[in-house]
């Protein structure tokens, strides 16, 4: 599984620095997740680094 970003993001670009995998980069409307990168923050014991850091709370597991 991959965690995705939703349509509520405000582009504020937070989440993209705290990504470890670089899974995150900016899309057309909104930041995106590539699903082929992200694990889940799996060597972090599964402690999401893009949640804690979004503002807007709009990053969900797929």
């Amino acid at each position: 599984m991959a965690n995705r970003i939703t349509d509520e993001c405000i582009n504020c670009g937070a989440c993209e620095p705290d990504c470890p995998n670089q899974a995150i980069t900016e899309g057309d409307d909104f930041y995106e997740i590539d699903a082929a990168k992200c694990d889940e923050c799996a060597a972090k014991g599964g402690e999401h680094s893009c949640k804690a850091a979004c503002p807007a709370d709009c990053i969900v597991q797929a």
